[in-house]
């Protein structure tokens, strides 16, 4: 770390695509089941709804394509597909329950911050036993989910920690663009599916675990 970086007292991660693979599962659901169920006709980019509350996509399909479902049926097909995916088919980031020691055991909260309710990442936490210092939905807060920065400014203030204090991991454009936008510092992290997507608007980028796990390390001085 240079003398001009400051030393991040809390890692907030996103939970799709972060710490579970799940994106990879909603890269499939969302072409080949969820839109045509919803949408007349064309479909959009991935892009454009990854990251975002499962609710608001719905309102940005309404208003952008058009839509053949009300948001009440939307919302149920959306749920249960993120039952099958999240109880059966995700994998844990590789090395995270050690990583969140690390961090814990050196006085750095660990928090997860996720567009997904309560009910979907409860679901995670209880398959993979994953307990971290607040977990912090969009369903959460009375503001806009990802891009807008609410969710992560509310973080911070759950948490007590100052924005720029905080290390954001993120995979997705939406969620670097509201990372940043809440004063953070940005982590994009790239594992296969988001590999074509615009991180640009994050600090640093890296691909893999292992690099991910280094960054980490290194930005909050976990073992240096």
């Amino acid at each position: 770390m240079s003398d001009s970086e400051r030393r991040s007292r809390a890692v907030l991660f996103d939970m799709d695509g972060v710490i579970v693979d799940s994106e990879r599962y909603w890269h499939e659901a969302q072409p080949e089941h969820i839109f045509p169920a919803t949408l007349a006709g064309t479909y959009p980019d991935l892009d454009e709804t990854t990251g975002m509350n499962y609710k608001e996509i719905y309102d940005y399909l309404d208003a952008n394509y058009e839509t053949k479902v009300s948001k009440e049926e939307f919302i149920d097909i959306f749920d249960e597909t993120a039952r099958e995916i999240y109880r059966e088919r995700v994998s844990l980031l590789d090395g995270f329950q050690d990583l969140r020691g690390e961090l814990g055991a050196t006085g750095v909260t660990v928090a997860i911050v996720t567009s997904a309710p309560p009910a979907w990442h409860e679901i995670v936490t209880d398959r993979f036993d994953i307990a971290v210092d607040a977990t912090i939905s969009a369903e959460d807060i009375d503001g806009e989910g990802k891009p807008a920065p609410d969710v992560y400014e509310h973080a911070a203030g759950v948490l007590g920690i100052d924005p720029a204090d905080c290390l954001v991991v993120e995979d997705s454009k939406n969620g670097v663009e509201a990372g940043k936008r809440a004063g953070m510092t940005v982590i994009a992290y790239r594992s296969g599916p988001n590999d074509d997507t615009d991180l640009s608007a994050a600090d640093v980028g890296v691909d893999g675990v292992e690099e991910l796990r280094t960054e980490i390390r290194r930005r909050t001085g976990v073992g240096g």
